[in-house]
C-alpha cells in the first residue's frame, strides 16, 4: 500500500509540477511532434493562413451549435438588388440568344457588351463611391445564376470582373490613387479587366510560376524612375482578348535591394494597361466551343513603374496571400452560381420534357428508370441551391471561409456535372442535336470548364479541403504548429504544454462520444427542431464527433505522411464536405419556412449526404495504412454497422412526380431558371407544351377509359383516335381542340433542329424541325 501511495505521489508530482512535466513528458512529445509535422512551403503557409473559419470550424469541433446556425438571418436580396434582377437582368436575358452567341458569332453581340457596361454588370462588387453597384455576395450569385441559365458565355463574361481580378484586388489592397485611376472605368465598362496568373508551366502550383520581374531603374514617360522589368507568358486568361487592363502575377526579385533588404520578395501582383509597350495580347483560345473571351498574354522586357504594383511597393512579395484571400471569396460565388444554374435549368426542363415526351403511350417520366435519374436532378438541385445560399450568405457576414468556399466549388461543380449528365440521358437524342432548340448542349460542354478553373477539382478534393480544414478548423492543431515554429524554444514548449492537455481531453471526449452515439443511434444527441428533420441533426452531430476523432487519429498516426496520402485526406475531406452541405440543406429548409411540399427533396438530399458520409468513412477505415487503428476508428464510429442508405424508391417517385407537376414547389426549386415568354424560345416552348399536356390529363383519362371499356379501339394514331372519340361523344369539340393544340405544341417542343446537308456547323440558320 505504501509503495502504491508513493507511486501515486510521484505520478502527481510529474503531472502537476510544470517544469518536471515539461522536462519528462512534454519535451519528448514536442520533439516527436515537430518531426512528424508536415513541412509547409511559404505558399502553402500563406494559403493556410488566408481566409477565416466559419461553420466548418463548428463541424470540425465535434460539437456543432445548430441553434447558432439557424439563428443566422436568411440570405435575401435588398430592394435595390431585387429591382436590378427584375429590370436589368430580365432585359439582358431577353437580349441573349445563346445559339447565335456560340454557334454563329462566337462572341456576345455588340449591343450586349454595351448594355453590360452601361448597366453596371461589371461593377457588382465595386463600391458606390467609385461608380459601382456594391451589391451583396448573394445578389452577385443570383445574378450570375440567372444569366447562366440563359447563356453560360454571357455569365462567364459577367462573373470574371466580379470575381478574382483587378477590381477585387484593388478594392482590398490598392492604393487610393490606384482605386481612383481604375475603379470608375471598371465600373462603367470602359475598362475591361483580365487577370493573368496561369502559365504553361504553372497551374495549380502557382508558386512555381516562371514569370519574372526584376526591380531596377528604367525610362517611363521620358523620365528615369524606379520600376520592375517583366518577362512573362500566360494562357487560359478569361477576357484577355478584349482586355484594356491586365492584372499580372509574377515572381519579383530585387537583387540590388532597391526597395528593401529582401532580395527575393516573391509573388507580386501589378496592374498594367493592355496598350503598354511590350504587352502583347495573344491569340484566342476556344474553350469547348463556348463563346466567352479567353486567350493568351505575353510580355517581353516590359518596364513598369514601381507604383503599378497593386498596393504599391509595400505590397511587393505579398501577391500570393492577396490572391488566395480574394480567391477564397470569389470561389464561393462564381462557379457555384454556374452549377446552381445548371440545376435550375435541368430540373425545370427535364421535368417538363419527361411529361411531354411519350413512349408506349405513357410520359417517359412515369418509367422508374427515368424517375431515378429525375430524382437525382431534383435532389441535387435542392442541395445546390441550399449550398449556394449558405455560402454566399457567409461571405455577406463579413467572413472569408476558405475551406467552405473550396467545398462549395468542388462539390457543386461535381453535382452540376451529375445533374447535366442525367438531364442529357433523359433527353437522349433531343439533347445531343445542337441548334436553336437545344437548351442543354452548351451547359453540357461548359461543365468541364467549371471543373477545371479556380483550382482543378482533383487538387481541391485531395489536397485543399481537408489539408486546410484539418489545420484551420481544428481547435488546437494550428496553435500547436505555431508553438512548434516559435523561435524561442522554451516559450514554444510552454505553449505546447498548455495546448496538449486540452487536445488530449478533446480527443478523449470525441472517442467516448463517437462510441456512445454509435451505440445509441444518435438518439440522445440534441436537435434544435422536432418533426421529420430532427433525426438528421442528430446524425450530423454524431458524424461531426466521428470526423474530429478520425482527424486526430490520422494526424497522430500518419503525421507528415498524411499530406502525401491524398486519398485518405480526400475521404476525410468528403466527410467534412457532406457535413457542411447537409447543414446547408437543413438551414435552407428552415429559412424557407419548413415548407411541407419540399420534404421529399429534403429527405432525398439529406439521405444522400448521410450515405456519402458513410461511404467516405468506410473508405477511410478500409484503407487506413495502420490496419489496427483503422479498425479502432471503425468500431467507434460504426459499432453496430453502417446503415445509412440512399433515398428509398418511394422518395424517388415523389421527387420525380414533383418535377412533372406544375406547383409552387417546382417554381421554388427552379426560381432562377430563365423561361421564355413565348414559343420562339426553346425553354418557353417546352414549358408551354408541358402546361398544355398537363392540362389535358383528364381528357386523356377519358380516352383511356373508353379504350379499356371497348368504346374506342386501342393503338390508334392520335388524329384517328380523336375523330372516333368525337363521333362516340367521348369528348366534346372543345376538348378535341384542346387535345389537338396540346399535341401540336408537344410535337414542336420535342422536335430537334435540322440543317441543310451541305453546310458549315457554324453560321447556319435553322431549316426545319423534326418532331420525332
Amino acid at each position: 500500500m505504501t509503495i502504491i501511495m508513493m507511486l501515486l505521489v510521484l505520478l502527481a508530482v510529474v503531472l502537476l509540477v510544470g517544469d518536471i512535466r515539461r522536462t519528462l513528458i512534454i519535451k519528448p512529445i514536442f520533439s516527436v511532434f515537430k518531426k512528424v509535422l508536415p513541412p509547409l512551403s511559404k505558399t502553402e503557409r500563406e494559403a493556410m493562413e488566408a481566409g477565416d473559419t466559419w461553420w466548418d470550424g463548428d463541424l470540425f469541433s465535434g460539437k456543432p451549435d445548430w441553434q447558432k446556425l439557424l439563428s443566422i438571418s436568411k440570405p435575401e436580396l435588398s430592394a435595390e438588388e431585387q429591382a436590378f434582377m427584375d429590370n436589368q437582368v430580365k432585359t439582358l436575358l431577353a437580349m441573349l440568344d445563346d445559339y447565335e452567341i456560340v454557334q454563329q458569332q462566337n462572341d456576345l453581340p455588340k449591343p450586349v457588351w454595351e448594355y453590360l457596361g452601361q448597366q453596371g454588370f461589371f461593377s457588382l462588387i465595386i463600391p458606390k463611391q467609385y461608380g459601382g453597384l456594391e451589391f451583396s455576395a448573394i445578389a452577385n450569385s443570383a445574378i450570375v445564376s440567372a444569366i447562366a441559365s440563359r447563356s453560360l458565355s454571357a455569365a462567364v463574361t459577367v462573373m470574371v470582373p466580379n470575381s478574382l481580378g483587378p477590381g477585387e484586388l484593388l478594392m482590398h489592397y490598392g492604393t487610393e490613387e490606384q482605386k481612383q485611376r481604375w475603379l470608375p472605368g471598371l465600373a462603367n465598362g470602359t475598362e475591361v479587366p483580365c487577370f493573368a496568373l496561369t502559365g504553361p508551366q504553372a497551374g495549380s502550383d502557382a508558386g512555381a510560376i516562371p514569370d519574372t520581374g526584376v526591380v531596377c531603374k528604367g525610362i517611363h514617360n521620358g523620365e528615369e524612375v524606379l520600376g520592375v522589368r517583366l518577362n512573362f507568358a500566360k494562357r487560359y486568361i478569361t477576357l484577355a482578348p478584349v482586355a484594356t487592363v491586365v492584372g499580372l502575377a509574377f515572381k519579383l526579385s530585387d537583387p540590388d535591394g532597391l526597395i528593401g533588404s529582401d532580395t527575393n520578395p516573391g509573388i507580386t501582383c501589378a496592374l498594367i494597361p493592355a496598350e503598354h509597350p511590350g504587352i502583347e495580347i495573344g491569340k484566342r483560345h476556344n474553350p469547348l466551343s463556348l463563346a466567352f473571351m479567353n486567350g493568351t498574354v505575353y510580355g517581353n522586357d516590359v518596364f513598369i513603374p514601381i507604383d503599378w504594383i497593386i498596393g504599391g511597393p509595400d505590397y511587393a512579395g505579398r501577391g500570393w496571400r492577396m490572391l488566395v484571400e480574394c480567391l477564397s471569396a470569389g470561389r464561393g460565388i462564381s462557379l457555384p452560381a454556374l452549377a446552381s444554374a445548371t440545376g435550375h435549368l435541368s430540373a425545370r426542363m427535364t421535368g417538363a420534357y419527361s411529361y411531354v415526351r411519350r413512349q408506349f403511350g405513357l410520359p417517359i417520366g412515369q418509367f422508374e428508370g427515368v424517375q431515378e435519374a429525375m430524382a437525382r436532378i431534383g435532389g441535387l438541385t435542392y442541395s445546390l441551391e441550399a449550398v449556394r445560399k449558405m455560402t454566399a450568405g457567409a461571405l455577406d457576414l463579413g467572413t472569408s471561409p476558405s475551406v467552405v468556399t473550396a467545398i462549395a466549388k468542388y462539390h457543386m461543380t461535381e453535382m452540376g456535372r451529375q445533374v447535366i449528365n442525367d438531364a442529357m440521358d433523359i433527353h437522349a437524342g433531343r439533347g445531343i442535336q445542337l441548334g436553336p432548340k437545344n437548351y442543354l448542349g452548351h451547359h453540357y460542354m461548359g461543365i468541364p470548364i467549371s471543373i477545371t478553373v479556380e483550382g482543378a477539382n482533383i487538387l481541391t478534393r485531395n489536397l485543399m479541403i481537408f489539408g486546410q480544414g484539418a489545420t484551420r478548423c481544428h481547435p488546437y492543431v494550428l496553435k500547436e504548429m505555431e508553438a512548434a515554429a516559435n523561435p524561442n524554444p522554451d516559450e514554444g514548449l510552454r505553449q505546447f504544454d498548455q495546448l496538449l492537455s486540452q487536445h488530449v481531453l478533446f480527443a478523449t471526449g470525441n472517442v467516448a462520444s463517437s462510441l456512445f452515439m454509435g451505440l445509441t443511434g444518435s438518439r440522445f444527441a440534441s436537435a434544435p427542431v422536432s418533426g421529420e428533420t430532427k433525426r438528421y441533426y442528430q446524425h450530423l452531430s454524431r458524424f461531426s464527433r466521428g470526423l474530429a476523432m478520425c482527424a486526430d487519429f490520422s494526424m497522430l498516426v500518419l503525421g507528415g505522411d498524411l499530406k502525401r496520402k491524398e486519398m485518405i485526406s480526400a475521404r476525410l475531406g468528403d466527410v467534412l464536405s457532406h457535413l457542411y452541405m447537409a447543414s446547408a440543406v437543413l438551414k435552407h429548409y428552415e429559412d424557407d419556412g419548413r415548407q411541407q411540399g419540399d420534404l421529399p427533396l429534403v429527405h432525398y438530399a439529406m439521405q444522400r449526404h448521410l450515405n456519402e458520409i458513410g461511404k467516405a468513412f468506410a473508405g477511410l477505415f478500409n484503407n487506413f495504412p495502420n490496419r489496427f487503428v483503422g479498425r479502432i476508428m471503425k468500431l467507434c464510429v460504426f459499432p453496430l454497422g453502417n446503415h445509412f442508405a440512399p433515398a428509398s424508391d418511394t422518395i424517388i417517385n415523389q421527387v420525380a412526380d414533383m418535377l412533372m407537376t406544375p406547383s409552387v414547389v417546382r417554381e421554388r426549386l427552379t426560381h432562377l431558371c430563365f423561361v421564355g415568354d413565348n414559343q420562339d424560345d426553346p425553354t418557353g416552348l417546352m414549358e408551354q407544351a408541358f402546361i398544355a399536356m398537363y392540362n389535358i390529363k383528364d381528357i386523356e383519362r377519358k380516352l383511356k377509359g373508353a379504350q379499356r371499356s371497348g368504346v374506342l379501339p386501342v393503338k390508334l394514331a392520335t388524329d384517328e383516335l380523336m375523330r372516333l372519340a368525337l363521333e362516340n361523344n367521348v369528348i366534346s369539340a372543345v376538348e378535341a381542340e384542346q387535345l389537338s393544340q396540346a399535341y401540336a405544341l408537344a410535337a414542336d417542343a420535342i422536335g430537334v433542329d435540322e440543317f441543310d446537308t451541305e453546310r458549315s456547323l457554324a453560321g447556319q440558320q435553322q431549316h426545319t424541325h423534326d418532331a420525332a
